[in-house]
Formats: C-alpha cells, structure tokens, sequence
C-alpha cells in the first residue's frame, strides 16, 4: 500500500517540486495551502503546475480544523509552509510570528493527537547568521555579525580582531545559530519545536536547512522571494538587478531538483533521524557574478546591473554549504550544476511574465530605516 505524505504548503516552489518527486517515487500525496496572494495572486486558484495526481486541500496552518482534515489518513508529514523574506520580517513581525512560529505549533498539536510515522521540516541557512571563517592563521572563526559604524563607512568584509580579512569556508551543522532577523528566528523556532516534538512524541523527525534554493515555479512577483527570482523579475522588464553592498558576497545556489531529491532522502533515510541537515551545493558564488550570468543567459546583459552599496538590516556577508552531514546520513549528492540549472530555469522564464515589485519592496525598507 502507497505511504500517504502530507506537504504543507505544497502549491510552493519548493512544495511542488517535492511532490512531483514523491509521486515519481510510489508515494501519495496530499497538499495543504493556504494559496497566499503575495506568493499565488488574487482569486485563490491553484497553480497549473501543480501535479494532477496529488489531492489538494486548501486550508491555512493556524486553523486547527483544516490541519485537523488534512492529517485524516496521513503516514508522513512535510512541512514547508512558511512565510519567507529577511526584509519583510523585519516590519511584517507579527504575521511572520504567527504563519512560521504559530502555524508549526499548531501543527504539532495536532500531531500529538494524530500521530504520523515521520516529521520533516523545512529549516534554513539564515539561522546561521554569518557562515564560518577562518583566519590568516587557519584557525576557524565563529564570528556573529559586522556592526553599524562598519556597514555605514560600506567596509562590507568581516575582520580578525587584528583588523585583517577573515576568509569564508563551507558553513557545517555545528556552527551556533546567530540568528539576525525576524525570519531566521523564525526558522530556527519552527526547526527546534519539531526536532523537540519528535523526540518527546518518539515521532521521527528531520530539520533541512536549505541554502538558496533555485529553479522553475518560483514567485515572480513577490520581491521577498528568492534573489534569483527577484533579478529574473527585473530582467525580464528590461531593469537591472539591484544588488545590495559590492555585490561580492558569497552564497550557495542549490536547485529546487536536488532540493526535492534531499526531501525525499530525508523520508526514507533513518539514520537522519533527531538531526537538522544543511542541503546546499557545497559551491560558493557571489551575488553579482550571479546577476550578471543571468542577464547574459537571458540575452539581456545590456541591462546591467545596479550595484547600490547599501545595506539591508538582517543581511549577512557570506554563507555556503558544507553538505558532509547530507552525503553521510541521506546519501545526498548534488546533481545540477549552476550552468545547467540555470539553463533550465531560462527556457522557464522565457514564457512567463513578472510584476516588479523590487523599487517598492526597498523603499519600504528605506523609509523604515531598515536599510542604509
């Protein structure tokens, strides 16, 4: 008999994906969405991506009925339903508060009602704050954040106490958190309420910590997305990227593909059981070197990019994966590379169209002092 998987928030990016991965796999699948406009558009109508084998059901986290309905003959949970975006966490701080801390409680209450064979739970980079560094000795440095008399003389790069440049490395699981906005407390909240449930509940429970997750389905118009998402926007209505401080910082791009693949892993893998898992690339780019590769890949490196060298409160300078722990317990390997998950994502962008909200997201952010 097919294992039944519930996958909140799946009419997502990353929820689609992970159900198409499921289906392939034998596995049936129910969706909960809450259809948000920000992220769907108005008129609450499903995505036409969205696989016609999986059974939809329609319905917000923090209404403990229609969690209720939605966990009727489950064996499995994912739960990816969250409200994302550094920025808007940062004035939105009640609704992120309620959707990602609340919603997960909610959940887990009825879990403790209901219980399922396995929990896994989508968790994120940014509860990592700064990634890990090392000095020019080559000893590590756990490092927390640059300060505001740094950010404002634009000296983007953090520095030994000595005042020389610390070099970035691959970020591991056992960095503390350093947790600098709205949304990564968030995160880590949703991450340390399921993992504590889990044991408590002898529920098996797994936290993924996804780095900066790419490809097709992504919000084209919602400027709190994902960043490559927000340059495709601008791109495709002829605008130059905005690209916070020089540009230079240095992120994990990771497809949405193996970012489903990890999700499916994480299912049938019991040795992850109790443990939060970075699932990365493993592969350092900087923000700018990515703007510009898309703007050449979508015949629109004309436009340029806009370099601002401003900076957005709750941003960090460097982080990228170490993906040891996923390669260990799940047996994750990455298969898309950036050039090739890029080349996917441009013949998807090809057909669509994007609103570009980016100028009225930062001016938001601007007239709340939010950004410098």
């Amino acid at each position: 008999m097919k294992k039944r998987i519930l996958v909140t928030g799946g009419a997502g990016f990353i929820g689609s994906h992970l159900t198409d991965e499921l289906l392939k796999h034998g596995y049936s699948v129910r969706v909960l969405d809450l259809l948000l406009p920000q992220v769907h558009g108005q008129g609450n109508q499903w995505p036409d991506y969205l696989n016609p084998e999986a059974e939809l059901y329609l319905g917000d986290m923090r209404d403990p009925s229609a969690v209720e309905g939605a966990l009727k003959g489950i064996d499995a949970v994912f739960h990816l339903a969250a409200a994302v975006g550094v920025g808007q966490s940062m004035y939105e701080i009640a609704h992120y508060t309620s959707v990602n801390n609340g919603g997960t409680a909610i959940l887990l209450e009825c879990l403790a009602k209901r219980p399922v064979e396995r929990v896994i739970v989508a968790s994120s980079m940014s509860i990592y704050g700064e990634g890990l560094y090392q000095n020019k000795a080559g000893k590590l440095v756990d490092v927390t954040e640059r300060t505001m008399e740094q950010l404002r003389a634009r000296r983007w790069e953090l520095c030994d106490l000595d005042g020389s440049e610390l070099t970035p490395v691959p970020t591991p699981e056992t960095k503390p958190p350093a947790l600098s906005s709205v949304y990564a407390l968030s995160k880590y909240d949703q991450e340390r309420m399921c993992l504590i449930f889990g044991k408590s509940y002898n529920i098996p429970t797994v936290a993924l910590r996804f780095f900066n997750v790419y490809g097709t389905r992504q919000s084209l118009s919602n400027p709190y997305t994902g960043v490559l998402a927000i340059f495709a926007s601008r791109l495709l209505n002829n605008q130059p990227p905005l690209i916070n401080e020089d540009g230079n910082q240095k992120r994990d791009f990771v497809s949405v593909l193996d970012v489903a693949a990890a999700g499916r892993l994480a299912l049938e893998s019991p040795q992850a059981d109790g443990h939060a898992i970075n699932i990365g690339s493993g592969v350092a780019v900087s923000v700018l070197e990515l703007a510009q590769l898309l703007g050449e890949m979508l015949e629109r490196k004309h436009v340029g990019c806009d370099v601002t060298f401003r900076y957005r409160k709750g941003d960090i300078r460097h982080c990228f994966a170490n993906v040891g722990q996923a390669k260990r317990l799940l047996g994750y390997q990455p298969k898309m590379s950036l050039e090739a998950g890029m080349i996917d994502l441009v013949e998807w962008l090809e057909g669509q169209t994007a609103t570009d909200h980016v100028h009225r997201a930062q001016e938001e952010l601007l007239a709340r002092g939010l950004a410098i």
